[in-house]
């Protein structure tokens, strides 16, 4: 019998679209070097460093005492949807949502995932900011349609150029991505620029897809978002999720809200695809958003300190300077008077300084020149990545 060799050329097409997360992949290389004997200070990734607040992980385990170890909803189970509804409207103070407009998934990516598979066909084009979380671009790629990159600029504060904005929709933008607070960057749009969105939304009629992961993550100003705008309630999706401000990462806990039309399909994605999510990481979810917020305070207070030691130590580094973020728990510090290669010198900071960082056009061609840092460190390991930048930038090849 003749065997018929496999090639890697039977991959679908729609394959050599995918983008990828660079911080898992330098988290790799990192805990390679680990194992080896060196001392990595973890600046890449975005994982809040506290423990699961205590009351949470307590639902949780005796959510599996219980023996809630079984089959769920694919949607969710029916309490934990009724209480993302019930808070995401308090917190945004807009009109209450209903249990159908929510559907949970095992983290905010297959919610993105799934929601941008169930609107977008191909030609159809999706806006979004530049730099920016690599996830969205990736799956309207993969599913054929064409990513519109605004850029983002660091004289504005990472704030969008709405000018440029207005001049890229066309009759065929179906969605536009907004992501305040800001990932890689730290910015936050002001309710003008929401309110501009806005406008072009109703005008132009395209949806927008707001992610608040990080809506917990602010420094300053209240929490503002597209959806409490006259009007666009119905026309905002909303993802947000529990790892960012309560560090939940690894339970893998995130929703979508939409109009409930759109989420029966989202939800026979997921039906298709995880089938559901854990129901005892589902009880940890209520018992995240109905129990004291004390820690989640806490936390960002300390995140707080940390960005401000940070930003301070980077400004006063030669030839690196750095925005204030307001927002998120990443700085994007410039680099450029040192390299425009981010990507070579975040590799130079990794194998020879011990710092594991992600280079800015990780996330855009508009991120070349810049660094990204999470300061979900502790300021023992802040103040020591800052000694080795000391040490290590004036020896970076250039």
């Amino acid at each position: 019998m003749t065997t018929v060799a496999w090639h890697a050329d039977a991959l679908c097409a729609a394959v050599s679209r995918l983008g990828s997360e660079s911080a898992f992949e330098v988290l790799a290389r990192a805990r390679q070097l680990e194992a080896l004997g060196r001392h990595i200070v973890h600046m890449e990734i975005g994982e809040p460093d506290f423990d699961t607040p205590a009351h949470i992980k307590a639902a949780g385990i005796a959510a599996i005492e219980n023996n809630q170890t079984h089959y769920a909803p694919s949607a969710g189970i029916a309490d934990l949807r009724e209480t993302i509804a019930e808070y995401a409207a308090r917190f945004r103070g807009i009109a209450p949502y209903s249990r159908d407009s929510v559907v949970v998934s095992p983290g905010a990516k297959p919610a993105i995932w799934n929601t941008l598979s169930a609107l977008l066909d191909p030609g159809d084009e999706l806006i979004y900011a530049d730099p920016a979380y690599p996830a969205y671009a990736s799956a309207a790629s993969y599913l054929g349609a064409k990513p519109i990159a605004v850029q983002l600029h660091e004289a504005k504060n990472w704030r969008l150029d709405l000018d440029e904005l207005a001049a890229k929709i066309t009759p065929r933008t179906k969605l536009v991505v907004l992501n305040s607070p800001h990932n890689p960057t730290g910015g936050v749009l002001t309710t003008d620029d929401l309110q501009t969105i806005a406008d072009l939304s109703q005008r132009h009629g395209f949806l927008v897809l707001s992610d608040e992961i990080y809506s917990r993550n602010l420094y300053g100003q209240a929490f503002a978002s597209i959806s409490q705008r006259p009007g666009m309630q119905e026309r905002t999706i909303v993802i947000d999720g529990f790892s960012k401000a309560y560090a939940m990462t690894g339970w893998r806990l995130g929703y979508v809200i939409l109009p409930p039309t759109l989420a029966r399909t989202v939800t026979l994605f997921a039906n298709n695809t995880y089938s559901c999510v854990s129901p005892f990481v589902q009880e940890a979810g209520i018992a995240a958003l109905t129990g004291p917020d004390h820690d989640v305070i806490a936390m960002n207070e300390t995140f707080r300190t940390r960005r401000n030691a940070l930003i301070a130590g980077l400004n006063a580094i030669p030839n690196v300077s750095c925005t204030m973020p307001e927002g998120a728990f990443y700085a994007f510090p410039n680099v450029s008077k040192i390299t425009h290669d981010d990507k070579d010198l975040a590799r130079f900071l990794l194998e020879e300084a011990g710092v594991a960082t992600l280079g800015g056009s990780c996330f855009g061609a508009a991120g070349s020149g810049y660094l990204r840092l999470s300061y979900a460190a502790s300021i023992a390991d802040i103040e020591l990545m800052l000694s080795r930048l000391r040490e290590y930038l004036p020896k970076f090849p250039r």
